[in-house]
């Protein structure tokens, strides 16, 4: 900490603004609230007298705020600045500040209350804080159970390290959001002009030779080993250090279901799919990289395979249950891990290597076979198929650099298989919780603005969405997104689980089906119209192609374009 010459005016609002200055946040994303007055008179400030301060974004729905901060930080890996409205405003973006804790994005979110109630010297905080804004315990209580770390901001003079606090405890592994309390009171005294520090990058960990000798001499003299990975492409290199890693030892890599981000190219021969079923009799080696959770029922243990860790924070502090069944840990940076085995590929046994590799190059080719086969068919069907849909998708974001991001569930196999994403950060799914689609897209769109960022969603996600505060953004940032609608009129998620848990119960036998009809809703692009955007309700298998394309080309020249599907399944 650094004294330096008070501004006249100088409150908590400046010092909460340059903390996030210092701590290197290029945005700050805020859903209003009446305590932010002093952080935004600071902002105008600053931009009258020419001093340097993040961008501010005046957003008009929590979720958007944070969710829009979650597909920044997928994207650039640093921690931002989210400003929420006391406990209520927290407690409608929180299911966003869970997401953000599930992806492992880094970000400082801030909200406010009252410490004197009115009854203090200074300024009248507002009689709202006394009557109903405040919660017992404080807000930083309530963000606790869904957010890295929580805790008050209790003096002005304080505030810029607690900022700076929170951001690297955010940034750290396992990153997430980090929760701040500053009161009302704290933003409206005044401050000496002590400035915190601004912030490095966290260093990196290493696993030492002595812990990845021995790994690399397990996959020496492994017969059949296979990498399993769900989200070792969302650190920094990640993606490429698991195509050299898997390429030098020519294993397959295999990305579950519960895999929420690209981590290897789904064209490339080493990828062995979305089923680890297989191997689970057939591996004699079996190297989980960044996999919190992959085995599903989590007893069901493979029968004979040597089970290797790769996960700097193996033991997800977040999860309520968690089952590896390791027989070796390495715990450094996955991506500085991969590259050292890549580099002890020596002394393998070729022939071993060579009948591997053309297995396992066989099993792409089937796998490539059997997804051209479920396209043929879909272009045959009555209707629109759902792999048709994605399968356009492929084509239409062929060489263009694309992100996709899914929010679908009945749907989002069809997805990752069809649409075949092949890049570094070309590929996410929200996490945490349904609601959330088209504000992260927006956030990805404000890291990439020169990729196309598409939006796949159902129409039961799209529903729970913040529609018309998400096209806002979208208008007022110039963030031009292409989302398309999987609407098979039908919550088809809730129906398949009710149809399995009662296969003959009464529903069946007469027909209603409760919680999941979706016909009543109106055509979902036309929510779009209003806010000038390029809107498309398709119904027929021959008027797809043209639509996206159109779309695709209104995105391209800056608008938003929505396409409503009506697929059959």
């Amino acid at each position: 900490m650094t004294d330096t010459t008070n501004t006249p005016g100088a409150d908590g609002g400046d010092a909460l603004v340059t903390a996030f200055n210092a701590v290197g946040a290029d945005y700050i994303f805020c859903s209003s609230g009446s305590e932010w007055a002093p952080v935004w008179e600071s902002l105008a400030r600053r931009h009258r007298d020419g001093l340097p301060c993040p961008q501010y974004l005046d957003l008009t729905h929590e979720t958007v705020a944070v969710g829009m901060a979650t597909g920044y930080g997928l994207i650039k890996r640093r921690p931002q600045g989210v400003l929420l409205h006391a406990a209520p405003g927290l407690l409608q973006g929180s299911m966003a500040v869970h997401g953000a804790l599930l992806a492992g994005v880094p970000m400082v979110v801030s909200s406010s209350e009252s410490t004197t109630y009115g009854d203090g010297p200074g300024q009248d905080p507002g009689g709202q804080w006394y009557r109903n804004l405040s919660v017992v315990g404080g807000p930083h209580q309530i963000a606790q159970p869904f957010t890295k770390w929580s805790n008050e901001a209790a003096s002005v003079h304080t505030l810029p390290t607690m900022v700076t606090r929170a951001a690297e405890l955010a940034w750290r592994a396992p990153a997430g959001p980090a929760y701040l309390n500053v009161p009302l009171e704290i933003l409206l005294e005044g401050w000496d002009g002590r400035e915190a520090k601004p912030i490095v990058p966290p260093g990196s960990t290493h696993s030492s030779p002595e812990e990845v000798d021995p790994v690399a001499q397990l996959i020496r003299e492994a017969e059949n080993p296979v990498i399993v990975t769900e989200t070792a492409g969302r650190e920094a290199g990640g993606f490429e250090a698991l195509v050299a890693f898997a390429e030098a030892w020519n294993i397959p890599v295999v990305e579950p279901d519960s895999a929420v981000c690209g981590n290897f190219p789904r064209t490339h021969p080493l990828h062995a799919g979305s089923d680890i079923g297989p191997w689970m009799d057939e591996a004699d080696l079996i190297l989980l990289v960044n996999c919190r959770a992959p085995f599903y029922p989590p007893s069901r243990r493979p029968s004979k395979a040597t089970i290797v860790v790769i996960d700097e924070v193996p033991q997800r502090p977040h999860v309520v249950y968690q089952v590896l069944f390791a027989d070796t840990y390495l715990e450094g940076s996955i991506t500085n891990t991969l590259r050292q085995l890549a580099k002890r590929a020596k002394d393998v046994d070729a022939e071993a290597a060579a009948v591997r590799r053309a297995a396992q190059e066989q099993r792409h080719a089937d796998e490539q076979a059997s997804i051209a086969a479920a396209e043929a068919k879909a272009a045959q069907a009555e209707g629109i198929d759902p792999v048709l849909v994605a399968a356009n998708l492929r084509k239409l974001l062929d060489g263009q650099g694309g992100i996709v991001v899914d929010e679908t569930i009945t749907h989002s196999r069809v997805v990752k298989r069809h649409v075949q994403t092949a890049d570094p950060d070309s590929y996410f799914y929200v996490q945490g919780g349904l609601g959330q689609g088209i504000a992260v897209a927006l956030g990805v769109k404000l890291a990439a603005q020169e990729r196309p960022v598409v939006l796949t969603i159902g129409d039961g996600a799209f529903t729970y969405n913040p529609v018309i505060p998400s096209y806002d953004a979208s208008n007022a940032y110039e963030l031009p997104l292409l989302i398309v609608v999987f609407n098979n009129r039908v919550y088809k998620s809730m129906n398949l689980n009710h149809r399995r848990f009662y296969p003959e119960g009464a529903a069946a036998d007469t027909g209603e089906w409760l919680g999941t009809d979706l016909h009543r809703l109106p055509r979902l692009a036309a929510f779009a119209a209003p806010f000038g955007m390029h809107t498309e309700t398709v119904d027929a298998a021959e008027g797809l192609a043209p639509a996206l394309e159109r779309a695709l080309k209104a995105v391209a020249e800056g608008t938003t374009a929505v396409v409503d599907v009506l697929v059959t399944r």
